[in-house]
């Protein structure tokens, strides 16, 4: 190839790349910088920062827990829904938990390691989806004074979930000779006698979990139990986020909430509700989602009116 063939090809290709620079590297970041500054835009482009007391307390577009230095939910004001990022509303981690319907069996903590006084985390203990869905329930009703049960989860909270082992049928049915409930851990690993949340099943006794023991070779049969078909803890409170940074609940959680946050407080119910309602938005457009409470901002209005004595809105 020409010399003066080479020179123009590169040239051509030099050009473009400056072109390219000059657009997408600074034409372009420099329309949207400036279209962040209108009126409507700029408090978005800037965060959504909401502000009380002269200071940045969260965002409007970000949930944020309502927690203690020990986890535990404050009780004078309104908790969010669960989130799956990172450690809890972490921005730089967003994200959903990416577990399926079908995770029902959860990981065992290992009894060696809880004995030396590990915490069950630490000995191995993963949670599946069920029983994080079941021990939010329980946890949510004892905190609320709600009935926490609902289908499928053992009465302490965990995933009701039993392995059948037997002999199959040529139609592929199990005759069950052994039953266990693989969410109840053993408590030692010498005994089985540590109770279960189902007795018998199909007159085999059920027995709890022993530590080691691979179940999978059973047929995995979730028990539905008697929990009523619809629970008082709405799924809002139970599930997180696809984001794991929704700022809203849902308008039944917060209900349930209502009478711990007004006895906290010490005000009526019903001026809590009458707060809640002016939080609460319809559906965008009046038909896509659902209703929605936005949690910060609705206990900031609550900071405002019904300051708690000894906290920094009650000061």
């Amino acid at each position: 190839m020409p010399v003066s063939d080479l020179i123009r090809q590169h040239s051509a290709a030099l050009r473009a790349l400056l072109i390219l620079t000059l657009i997408t590297g600074f034409a372009y970041p420099g329309i949207v910088w400036v279209a962040g500054q209108l009126p409507g835009l700029h408090d978005k482009s800037h965060g959504s920062i909401v502000e009380a007391g002269g200071r940045a307390v969260g965002s409007s577009l970000l949930g944020q827990s309502f927690t203690d230095a020990n986890g535990d939910p404050i009780t004078w004001y309104f908790q969010s829904r669960p989130s799956a990022a990172g450690d809890g509303y972490d921005t730089l981690a967003s994200g959903g938990s990416n577990l399926g319907p079908e995770n029902i069996v959860d990981t065992p903590a290992d009894p060696a390691l809880l004995a030396t006084g590990s915490d069950p985390e630490s000995a191995g203990f993963t949670p599946s989806l069920l029983t994080q869905v079941c021990t939010r329930s329980h946890e949510i009703g004892l905190l609320e004074g709600v009935d926490g049960t609902r289908p499928f989860c053992t009465p302490d909270g965990a995933g009701a979930v039993l392995s059948v082992m037997g002999t199959h049928t040529a139609n592929g049915a199990v005759i069950p000779q052994r039953v266990v409930s693989v969410n109840e851990p053993c408590r030692a690993r010498s005994t089985r006698s540590t109770p279960v949340f189902l007795a018998e099943y199909q007159g085999v006794p059920v027995e709890c979990a022993p530590y080691g023991e691979d179940f999978s070779t059973g047929r995995i049969v979730p028990i539905a139990g008697n929990a009523p078909a619809e629970p008082a803890v709405p799924a809002d409170a139970v599930t997180s986020s696809a984001s794991g940074l929704d700022p809203h609940i849902s308008p039944a959680y917060a209900e349930i909430q209502v009478n711990r946050v007004a006895a906290a407080r010490g005000i009526e119910p019903a001026a809590v509700r009458d707060i809640v309602a002016a939080h609460t938005q319809g559906r965008e457009l009046g038909f896509a989602g659902e209703p929605r409470v936005h949690v910060l901002a609705l206990n900031l209005d609550l900071d405002s009116r019904y300051p708690v004595s000894g906290t920094a809105s009650g000061q």
